[in-house]
């Protein structure tokens, strides 16, 4: 594979629990040797159906803030189509619809170009699922 293109896969447990996990450690951590100073683009995807990336600020309680707002648009209850797994499981299948399930970010000399209190976060609402992959790939 040439070294304009790399990628590695993390493996995330996130538990029994719905969960705002950052990824920005392990994003930066894989820069510093994907991109080693250079320029270019790193993607950030997870391959699973009730899971997404989103960009937010983390600690302050904006992740809390994100759950309980996917709570009010996205209830945990009876009406949805898909009904396997939990109760309210359904919801977690139209998250990626908007919560998407990638990110593209800019990285300027070899260093991810997020904004002061921007962090690359894994949306998990799944309960039934606690092991995720994400895949970090790096275009420069």
């Amino acid at each position: 594979m040439s070294d304009a293109f790399t990628t590695r896969m993390l493996h995330v447990s996130t538990g029994s629990r719905e969960r705002v996990v950052d990824l920005t450690a392990d994003c930066e951590e894989f820069l510093r040797e994907a991109a080693a100073g250079r320029d270019g683009l790193l993607n950030v995807f997870v391959p699973h159906a009730t899971a997404g990336i989103a960009i937010i600020e983390t600690g302050s309680g904006s992740d809390d803030d994100l759950l309980a707002t996917l709570h009010t648009l996205l209830p945990a209850d009876d009406r949805w189509q898909h009904r396997h797994g939990s109760p309210g499981h359904g919801r977690d299948h139209v998250l990626p619809a908007v919560v998407p399930p990638h990110a593209t970010l800019p990285v300027i000399g070899g260093r991810l170009e997020l904004g002061t209190w921007q962090s690359v976060c894994l949306v998990d609402t799944n309960k039934d699922n606690p092991d995720r992959r994400v895949r970090l790939s790096f275009l420069g």
